[in-house]
């Protein structure tokens, strides 16, 4: 319920805002050293700050504040306005809905004191929304109501479709079906009028909702598939999203594999075009849906991606927004106590000046410099804390980057192993289409490995592992499959002796230590090479051998080959390009698990890594 509030809420906070494409978005960057007008740049940076959203809400927020600033020292109320609503769209995705009822009403008086009745209407809307949003439908449905009363006096009432169709939406059961069916002939008829063509779009789902509610299922299904068809067909993809998700829904019951597909179509889009709000929803359901149905492999994918999402959103979430927070207020004191200190300073040389004239000024003259020192020191306090915020904010940042460059390590062979199947699939026979769209997959998966390579440049930290019975056997042989490709590319050979046999392990972490071994025989193994790999059984663990016959691993280099960010790596033997962290990372995980690991090289003919694993925690 909560991201379907959160897409109403941004779908209208701004006039204009529906039609809005990447293109607009980086055409206005590039404009903006190109505007010499104050009132017209501050316009530009709190449109960027309102279409930034989709990509990153941070950036939402440092318009929105830029903005601010500028139109306060200028006195532009539109333009602060505007940028308190963009302030209430970052602290509502943010989760902080007092502050986005402070931002909105703030938005709200400021467009009331100018007269602008579609804003003001509008932002009534967005307050009557965040309240639903917390549970408080006493107060939501007051806000709407007067938005709706005060919309009715407009004059160019197109601000009027979307306040009827969020209300619908919101809170369907207040009305009866002859009252809804007359509500949505409004308000398709303003949306029409105005050549409104998402929300015409958006009533189509509210309709073949209420019709599916109603009894007639087929008739419903078959309007909102039209509806989404239309949605994509006129490139509304943001609105498509919940549409998708619908039709999932209803036909999760009854045709599973038909639901996954329009689960699978709507995450495949809101990967595209960065709509980071859907990305963990969709991986949820189909998560959910392939576990239901006992298919765990494709459970496992969605399930892995869920975790990644998730564990990357509540980490932003977390510490970015906290800290903003922390650094918006203080900021803002900041600038207080500066203005004051300033107006005082002016102030004393008055007094200075006019001392010449009275004895009485000398009294206001002591006075008012009592004030200024204590104020100063007021400053320089201020000054410290912020010193000492900023350097929390350069840890945070630091963990972060750590963390994600283990992260873009993790990915390096699965995108690896895309570029070379778009690469096979490339050299057979294909028509125009599928060359096209093969020649896409393969140039984005080597985009990708590129900024992977530039962003494994941090060190790995092991956090407490959660174990579960592990099929070693299973793994090894998941592990090459996904590697196949990548050894015929070099003509290679990879030979697998497995046996079904389990340890309590970290699922994720072991596979990544197994794909990095084989990964690494294959890259300094030469064309045509074999890669043995077998497991042995031993009293209370099992040994895990992967051995190349391929360049060998130099004396020199032997003591330090487990290094973190060590100096030991050489190009694989087709140019690979070594980075120094895999070997260290594997290490880490495996002694996390109670194993070792440890290997055996004859420089030019082979080498051999080993893990030995315990049966038992």
């Amino acid at each position: 319920m909560r991201k379907t509030l959160l897409f109403c809420l941004i779908l209208f906070l701004s006039e204009g805002i529906c039609n809005a494409q990447p293109d607009e978005l980086d055409n206005l960057k590039a404009s903006l050293p190109k505007i010499k007008d104050s009132l017209r740049y501050i316009d530009a940076i709190n449109r960027i700050g309102m279409l930034m959203y989709e990509r990153n809400v941070d950036s939402t927020f440092y318009y929105g504040k830029k903005a601010r600033e500028m139109a306060w020292r200028l006195r532009y109320k539109k333009g602060e306005a505007d940028a308190l609503n963009n302030l209430g769209v970052f602290f509502d995705l943010k989760g902080n809905t007092q502050l986005a009822l402070r931002y909105y009403n703030d938005a709200y008086q400021l467009y009331k004191g100018q007269k602008d009745s579609v804003n003001s209407v509008q932002t009534l809307m967005n307050i009557g929304m965040v309240y639903k949003e917390i549970g408080k439908d006493d107060k939501a449905k007051q806000w709407f109501k007067a938005s709706l009363k005060q919309g009715k006096k407009l004059s160019k009432d197109s601000i009027m479709s979307l306040v009827i169709y969020n209300y619908l939406l919101l809170y369907p059961t207040a009305f009866s079906r002859d009252s809804m069916r007359y509500y949505l002939n409004n308000a398709r008829s303003i949306a029409a009028k105005y050549k409104d063509e998402r929300t015409l779009v958006a009533i189509g789902q509210l309709t073949a909702d209420d019709r599916i509610a109603h009894g007639n299922r087929t008739e419903g299904l078959a309007l909102l598939d039209t509806t989404i068809t239309e949605a994509l067909n006129k490139k509304l993809y943001y609105v498509s999203m919940d549409m998708l998700i619908d039709m999932g829904d209803q036909l999760i019951k009854t045709d599973p594999v038909k639901a996954a597909k329009y689960y699978q179509q709507g995450l495949d889009i809101s990967e595209k075009n960065g709509y980071l709000i859907y990305n963990e929803l969709l991986a949820r359901k189909l998560f959910d849906l392939y576990t239901s149905a006992g298919d765990n492999l494709k459970a496992s994918v969605y399930g892995k991606q869920l975790i990644r999402l998730h564990d990357e959103q509540e980490k932003i979430n977390n510490e970015s927004g906290v800290d903003y927070l922390d650094y918006a207020l203080k900021e803002e004191q900041i600038k207080s106590l500066k203005q004051r200190s300033k107006y005082q300073n002016v102030l004393l040389i008055l007094v200075v000046l006019a001392c010449f004239l009275t004895v009485s000024v000398l009294l206001v003259i002591r006075h008012n410099l009592k004030r200024v020192k204590h104020l100063n020191k007021q400053i320089i306090n201020q000054n410290s804390q912020m010193r000492e915020t900023l350097i929390a904010l350069e840890q945070s940042q630091n963990d972060n980057t750590r963390m994600m460059k283990i992260a873009a390590h993790d990915l390096r062979n699965p995108i690896g192993a895309i570029t070379s199947l778009a690469g096979i699939m490339l050299d057979s026979p294909r028509d125009d289409e599928e060359r096209t769209m093969l020649e896409m997959i393969k140039e984005a998966s080597q985009n990708s490995l590129e900024l992977v390579s530039d962003l494994l440049q941090t060190q790995f930290k092991t956090e407490e592992l959660t174990k579960e019975p592990v099929d070693l056997g299973e793994m090894l042989q998941y592990c090459v499959s996904l590697l196949q490709n990548k050894a015929e590319a070099k003509g290679q050979e990879i030979k697998l002796q497995t046996r079904s046999l389990t340890v309590p392990a970290n699922r994720e972490k072991l596979w990544r230590v197994m794909s990095n071994l084989i990964a690494n025989a294959i890259k300094f193994s030469p064309e045509g090479g074999i890669i043995d790999i077998q497991m042995a059984p031993k009293a209370e663990s099992v040994l895990i051998s992967v051995k190349d016959h391929g360049i060998g691993i130099p004396p020199e280099m032997k003591d330090r080959i487990f290094d973190m960010f060590t100096d030991a790596k050489r190009t694989g033997t087709a140019g690979e390009q070594a980075f120094g962290l895999g070997l260290a990372i594997s290490k880490q995980i495996v002694e996390a698990h109670g194993g070792a690991i440890w290997f055996e090289s004859s420089p030019g003919e082979q080498t051999t890594f080993f893990v030995d694993l315990p049966f038992a925690s």
